[in-house]
C-alpha cells in the first residue's frame, strides 16, 4: 500500500477550506477538534436543531449549522452521520447544495461502495478514516501522536483530490503515524468483515460461550467472568502493543501451549468456512440490504438482540463485580 507520512502532506490544502462536519458523535468531535488545532479555521458542524450533540459542539467554540445550510455553506463536507442515514441526509441535505468542484468525505466506504449515495459526476469523493475509536483519534493528537489513517479516492473531478485527502488525514493526525492508501471497496468489505467475524461478531459470542460452558459445568460464575471476559484486556493490550507472537512471549508457557493446541480446535475448517460465507455476504451486499431493511423496519432483530444481551447473566455479573473495580469507571 502507498504510504504518507506528515512530510508528504500539504496542510495549507485543508486549511484554505471551508469544512462541514456532518455529525458531532466520537469521530466527529475529533476530526473537528484536531483540524482546528491544524490550523483550520473555517470549521462548522451540522447537527439537528436542538441536538445535544450541537450543544456540546457549541460548547466546544464551534459553529452549528442544519445539514442543508452546511452544505450550502461549505466546499468540503465530511459526512459523520450513521451508516444507515447517510442516504436520506444526502438526498434530502446535502446533494441539493454541493457545488461542482467541492468534496464530500466520509470515514467509511459503505455508503458510497454499495451505492446509497451516488454523487454527481463534478465534485470530489474521498475517504478518510482513522484506524481506532474517536476518542482515541483525539487523545493520541493531543499527546503529540496520532491514530493511522486509510484514504481512498472514489472519484477525482479536480485532479487534486488526492492531495486533499492525504492533507485532512495529517491535520487530525495520521501523518504522524501513517497514512496509507486504499479505496473505498477494500476498506468497507474488510472492515465489515472484522466487525462481524472477529473484533464484534466474534470476540462477544466467543466469551459468552466460555462463561456458559463454564458455570453450566458448574464453575463459580464470578470466577467464569473474570477468566472469560474481565482478563480478555489484559491479551487485547499485549496484542495491540506487540502482536500475537510477541503476546505469547509474555504470558506463561502453559496458556501459549494451551493456546496452540486447543486455537486449533476452537476455529476449526468449518468455522473458515462460515467466515467465508460471511465474507461472500458482505461482498455481494447482501448484509448491506439486510441492515437497510432492518433500519427501514425500525430495527426489531437488533431491538430483540440487545434485551436479550441485557438479561444474560453474564451481564449482572459483570455489573456486580465491577462495583468492586470503581476505578473501571474512569
Amino acid at each position: 500500500m502507498r504510504t504518507f507520512f506528515d512530510a508528504d502532506a500539504d496542510l495549507s490544502i485543508i486549511r484554505g477550506r471551508k469544512v462541514a462536519i456532518l455529525g458531532y458523535g466520537s469521530q466527529g468531535h475529533a476530526h473537528a477538534l484536531n483540524l482546528r488545532d491544524s490550523g483550520v479555521e473555517q470549521i462548522v458542524v451540522a447537527c439537528r436543531e436542538g441536538s445535544p450533540t450541537g450543544a456540546a459542539a457549541e460548547a466546544a467554540g464551534f459553529r452549528t449549522m442544519r445539514n442543508a445550510g452546511a452544505a450550502a455553506w461549505a466546499d468540503l463536507v465530511m459526512m459523520m452521520a450513521p451508516d444507515e442515514h447517510q442516504a436520506a441526509i444526502w438526498h434530502a441535505d446535502v446533494a441539493p447544495h454541493l457545488r461542482p468542484g467541492s468534496a464530500l468525505a466520509f470515514a467509511h466506504g459503505l455508503a458510497i461502495h454499495f451505492k446509497l449515495i451516488v454523487p454527481p459526476p463534478g465534485i470530489d469523493v474521498v475517504m478518510i478514516a482513522p484506524k481506532g475509536q474517536g476518542h482515541g483519534v483525539r487523545a493520541e493528537f493531543v499527546k503529540g501522536g496520532g491514530m493511522p489513517c486509510l484514504i481512498a479516492v472514489e472519484q477525482d473531478a479536480t485532479g487534486r483530490a488526492l492531495p486533499l485527502a492525504v492533507s485532512y488525514a495529517a491535520a487530525i493526525g495520521g501523518g504522524r503515524s501513517a497514512i496509507l492508501e486504499t479505496s473505498f471497496r477494500e476498506e468497507c468489505e474488510t472492515d465489515l468483515f472484522s466487525e462481524q467475524a472477529v473484533l464484534c461478531g466474534g470476540l462477544t459470542h466467543l466469551i459468552t460461550a466460555g462463561f456458559e460452558t463454564l458455570t453450566e459445568a458448574g464453575y463459580a460464575p464470578e470466577l467464569a467472568y473474570f477468566e472469560c471476559l474481565h482478563e480478555m484486556k489484559l491479551i487485547v493490550d499485549l496484542l495491540y502493543a506487540r502482536g500475537i507472537a510477541e503476546m505469547r512471549t509474555k504470558i506463561s508457557n502453559t496458556a501459549e501451549y494451551g493456546d496452540i493446541t486447543a486455537g486449533p480446535r476452537i476455529i476449526t475448517p468449518e468455522v473458515r468456512a462460515e467466515m467465508k460465507r460471511i465474507l461472500a455476504d458482505i461482498q455481494s451486499g447482501d448484509f448491506t440490504r439486510k441492515f437497510v431493511a432492518e433500519s427501514a423496519a425500525g430495527y426489531p432483530e437488533l431491538t430483540a438482540a440487545r434485551t436479550a444481551a441485557a438479561a444474560h447473566p453474564i451481564e449482572a455479573m459483570g455489573r456486580k463485580l465491577r462495583m468492586l473495580m470503581p476505578w473501571l469507571a474512569k
